[in-house]
């Protein structure tokens, strides 16, 4: 059973903590009643339910429309196309795909939104609540991984952000100016460091408690921020207190890892809970009240398109809205390696289905390119009645292990400690069932490279790296990516009018 964070999410504090509308800038929110709102966050009770709040911006893949962080980060990379009925269908996503999109983007303005709307809520514990209790003290400690983590996600996309760390007034919305990226990571250090002795070990979490940032989220996160600042020795030292605490490790069997079975498992560092339990059907799902979604729809979305196809007898995978199609490339890519358990568990080809009992009747159907996406997956086990299509609770997982040792091996490698890399390397690849890398120089960086396609494919990661890397334009150029503008997402045309920002090279 999951736990539902959105029932914490009492109207009145809700109402208190965000509220948005068309027009407004990216922190432009009206807050009803200043008197309540400083007259909240006095007690244990409010900031527990405040920083409830905090998380439920983790689970917002709907919102005013399709904006799925999740999406918006795979889709420009070269794991899989968009998708979907045709080029008309979902047209942010197929920009993305496509490398069509500029400022205004709704897919990309709305996770740029939901990102300011968490560290929002997450300014509000850190200044409003006391601290007075253990208790409190913590849960500050917690919205300042939160915090980061939401600065993170918007630093590693835009490049320059914003950067708000106090409770800002109504005049300073238009007033806030981009903060260099390097002033942001000092400020996801500072946060990061400064909650790691204050929050409980993974195994200190009541297993309904799982989806809370735990020391192992902080000291995960912290090394990814040095990570991407090439701080090779920091990075692999903050990696290593993860590794060395003994609190996770690897599933034993690949498949387990995005499994009910493994939902919150050893393997979980950060993970977002969806629920299954909602009974949603075409009337009452909540399209127009969005954050009152607790189901995962884009695993709806994303599932292998209903007009053509029909599941193996001996199969559990629904139809679905078919985006998110495997390019033939990550599928070739785990024939070359002999990579059968993480490919049989990612993606499917069509040859399979069929060989299975199952059919697919559209070979030329948009954007299809012979294989389907097996991750997160539109299995029947994750999905309740009255609709099934609209009760998927897949759960997303943020950081997990594996990703921990392969960015630790990319770390070590970096900081001319190639040992160390292959022994993180070697620890996912025998999971896998492949045989530890040997080389040195720079055919161990290509191995940790290849590894990471692999291991991570759907997870967000691809396009990211490919980036920092300096790969993009050799990986992605044949998919339309453009040097000195594709490196980074657009500031959303509207915040650039209304928030006073500059925009990105290249854009409108």
């Amino acid at each position: 059973m999951k736990r539902s964070i959105l029932p914490y999410m009492i109207s009145g504090i809700a109402a208190l903590l965000v509220s948005s509308g068309c027009g407004k800038g990216f922190l432009d929110q009206d807050i009803p009643g200043r008197a309540p709102l400083e007259e909240y966050y006095k007690t244990d009770a409010d900031a527990v339910t405040a920083t409830y709040a905090v998380y439920d911006l983790l689970q917002a893949e709907y919102n005013w429309g399709w904006g799925s962080p999740l999406m918006v980060k795979t889709l420009p990379s070269d794991e899989s196309n968009a998708g979907g009925n045709g080029p008309a269908d979902q047209p942010n996503y197929q920009a993305l795909d496509n490398f069509t999109f500029e400022s205004q983007n709704q897919a990309v303005l709305w996770i740029w939104r939901v990102n300011y709307y968490g560290i929002y809520r997450a300014n509000q514990v850190i200044h409003r609540v006391s601290g007075e209790t253990d208790l409190q003290k913590r849960l500050i400690a917690e919205c300042k991984v939160l915090r980061a983590y939401y600065h993170f996600e918007l630093t590693s996309l835009w490049g320059d952000v914003p950067l708000i760390t106090e409770l800002l007034q109504p005049g300073d919305y238009t007033a806030t100016p981009r903060t260099p990226r390097a002033d942001v990571y000092a400020q996801l250090e500072k946060d990061l460091q400064e909650a790691i002795p204050l929050l409980p070990l993974k195994s200190q979490l009541a297993p309904a408690e799982r989806f809370r940032a735990s020391k192992g989220t902080a000291q995960a996160l912290l090394g990814k921020v040095y990570l991407y600042q090439e701080k090779w020795a920091l990075a692999h030292a903050a990696f290593n207190e993860v590794i060395l605490s003994h609190e996770y490790d690897l599933e034993g069997n690949f498949a387990t890892v995005f499994s009910s079975a493994g939902e919150f498992g050893m393997e979980s560092i950060f993970e977002v809970p969806f629920s299954s339990k909602r009974n949603y059907d075409w009337g009452n799902f909540p399209w127009s009240t969005f954050r009152q979604i607790e189901s995962n729809i884009h695993v709806q979305l994303m599932g292998p398109r209903s007009d053509f196809y029909t599941k193996a007898p001996g199969d559990s995978l629904l139809a679905g809205w078919g985006f998110n199609l495997p390019r033939p490339k990550l599928y070739n890519a785990y024939i070359a390696a002999g990579d059968v358990v993480r490919r049989t568990a990612t993606v499917m080809s069509e040859a399979e289905l069929k060989a299975a009992g199952g059919n697919w009747t559209a070979p030329t159907a948009w954007d299809y390119e012979g294989y389907f996406q097996r991750k997160y997956g539109s299995f029947s086990n994750y999905t309740n009645g009255p609709v099934n299509d609209l009760n998927f609770g897949n759960n997303y997982r943020l950081i997990r292990y594996a990703d921990v040792l392969l960015m630790a091996a990319e770390a070590y490698y970096r900081d001319n400690k190639e040992a160390e890399a292959r022994a993180e390397l070697r620890k996912v690849r025998l999971r896998a069932g492949l045989p530890e890398i040997t080389a040195s120089g720079n055919a161990l960086f290509e191995a940790i490279v290849n590894e990471r396609f692999l291991e991570l494919a759907f997870e967000g990661h691809r396009y990211l790296d490919l980036v920092r890397w300096g790969r993009a334009v050799t990986e992605l150029g044949p998919l339309g990516f453009k040097a000195q503008k594709y490196e980074l997402l657009p500031i959303p045309n509207e915040d650039v009018r209304v928030g006073n920002l500059s925009q990105n090279q290249g854009y409108n």
